[in-house]
């Protein structure tokens, strides 16, 4: 299974973006998607719908805000493992889909057949979004994102409750994981174990358990409030079910044999509105391999992939996506001066080209931060500050502009003010996906004596299933706050929202 809040490293693959793709890619936008694809126009707008009908149920059935979110989630469907390469080279062979939350975006991608992994993960990004599911344990944000990642989804219907043959074998085939290590222990601390397959299947039916009938849903309402209230969770779930855990396993195991039901939900809703453009030819040879360079490329790969980015954007010389890329890829992997003058010339082309913005800003404050002179430092945090502005002009909604025009603030005496503040909260509201966020924001609040609402932005990170330096940070942060003391220095934060997740194949059966 897909190890999630994935931040994949990169390793070689075969240098296919420098060939043209055989289709053209086009890019379809609803109300709370965009979704890149190089099928068929009629296919793409039907995938959208399911999107926007799977979006709506979620939040339907969890008592959410059904507004639409203040940013747009991207998805780039993938027709093979080629494609998958481009993005993720090294990628397992099992892998068909992987939500990836960096610095500059925050994406997924999922390959044909993949509808279930990037369900699951689409949960996760819209829970962590709306701070719903914060104070629930890891087991159940896993088992819910099984849950509804297995929905049957029809423009007027959802069918809920379903289950992967994958599951299903693993359950009936084999040792499950003991209930009191479900409840107990985050997925990684047993990754190794011979039962750690049965992890998600396992949370899965102990979630289908409560979820599909009205008459238990109460009961891991109280479990959740027991658990969140400081209780034993093995404790809490024997209160809640009046069973010890042998029992509840045998109950289980019967409710699994006879007892696995289906729930439909119709409703009547009105299609998304959808529009669909086509991109440039430019986009056939770099879109991928441009978002590969926002998950990181390791060090010996840099060399292969910066060549085949140039061979690339050398078809379209003046072409600004095109250009991005390269002076992405030369700043990253090359020459910082061809970066430059790459990413200048972009700008002469489109002057609100946020992407380039974007990038001259953070190779300032990278400098800024390496500047042994305070003065200097400053000099070059206001051209840092002089690019945001204009990015910012240019699309006041994209979270990375926000939080770098925080962090510039860092340099100042008076950070962090009620402005600070404020413009941390935006950055937050648009992307709450992003650790790094987070933790600034937190660090800002604790800076400004608002300790109470630093942790409770804490709170999702410290009882995430994955990642544990980022959720051993977050208790740190949270035990800081609570005994009044300075919160974690800037450098062991970003530490911790650079902790990288590899991508784990979804055990398959044996």
């Amino acid at each position: 299974m897909l190890k999630r809040w994935i931040f994949a490293l990169a390793t070689l693959c075969a240098i296919a973006a420098a060939s043209p793709a055989a289709a053209e890619w086009k890019r379809a936008e609803s109300e709370r998607f965009i979704v890149y694809s190089q099928g068929g126009e009629r296919e793409l707008v039907t995938y959208v719908q399911k999107l926007e009908t799977f979006d709506y149920i979620v939040r339907l059935r969890l008592g959410l805000s059904t507004d639409a979110p203040p940013r747009k989630f991207p998805v780039y469907l993938l027709r093979n493992r080629r494609d998958l390469l481009q993005v993720l080279p090294g990628a397992g062979e099992n892998i068909q889909g992987v939500y990836i939350p960096r610095n500059d975006d925050i994406f997924a991608l999922s390959m044909t057949g993949g509808d279930h992994t990037l369900l699951h993960e689409y949960f996760h990004h819209l829970s962590i979004a709306t701070g719903g599911l914060a104070a629930y344990p890891g087991w159940l944000v896993e088992g819910l994102a099984e849950y509804y990642a297995t929905a049957d989804v029809l423009q007027s219907r959802v069918t809920l409750g379903g289950y992967e043959d994958n599951t299903a074998y693993w359950l009936s085939q084999s040792s499950w994981l003991p209930l009191e290590t479900l409840l107990t222990e985050r997925p990684s601390v047993i990754n190794t174990s011979a039962v750690a397959p049965t992890y998600y299947p396992v949370a899965w039916l102990l979630t289908h358990y409560f979820m599909n009938d009205e008459s238990r849903r109460p009961l891991l309402q109280a479990y959740v409030r027991d658990v969140s209230a400081g209780g034993d969770p093995v404790e809490a779930m024997q209160r809640a079910t009046g069973m010890d855990l042998a029992a509840l396993k045998t109950e289980l195991r019967g409710y699994m044999r006879d007892r696995i039901t289906l729930t439909r939900y119709s409703f009547q809703r009105a299609p998304a509105e959808i529009t669909v453009t086509t991109l440039p030819p430019s986009a056939d040879d770099l879109l991928l391999i441009g978002q590969r360079l926002s998950d990181g490329v390791a060090d010996e790969d840099k060399a292969p992939t910066l060549a085949a980015i140039r061979t690339a954007a050398a078809r379209y010389p003046d072409d600004a996506f095109a250009l991005l890329q390269l002076g992405r890829a030369e700043m990253d992997l090359g020459d910082k001066a061809i970066g430059e003058a790459t990413l200048q010339r972009v700008l002469e082309i489109e002057p609100a080209n946020v992407g380039a913005l974007q990038r001259l800003a953070a190779e300032r404050i990278d400098h800024a931060r390496d500047e042994t002179d305070y003065q200097a430092s400053l000099a070059t945090i206001r051209e840092a500050r002089a690019y945001l502005a204009r990015a910012y002009q240019a699309d006041p909604t994209h979270f990375y502009t926000l939080q770098m025009l925080a962090e510039t603030r860092q340099w100042s005496q008076s950070y962090p003010n009620d402005n600070d503040l404020l413009t941390w909260d935006q950055a937050f509201n648009l992307a709450p996906q992003l650790p790094n966020i987070r933790f600034g924001y937190a660090n800002a609040l604790m800076q400004a004596g608002k300790n109470d609402e630093a942790i409770i932005l804490m709170k999702p990170i410290a009882n995430a299933p994955h990642n544990d330096g980022q959720a051993e940070a977050a208790q740190q942060m949270i035990d800081r706050a609570l005994a009044g003391q300075a919160p974690l220095s800037q450098e062991a934060l970003d530490a911790a929202a650079d902790e990288p997740s590899e991508p784990v194949d979804e055990p398959a059966p044996q």
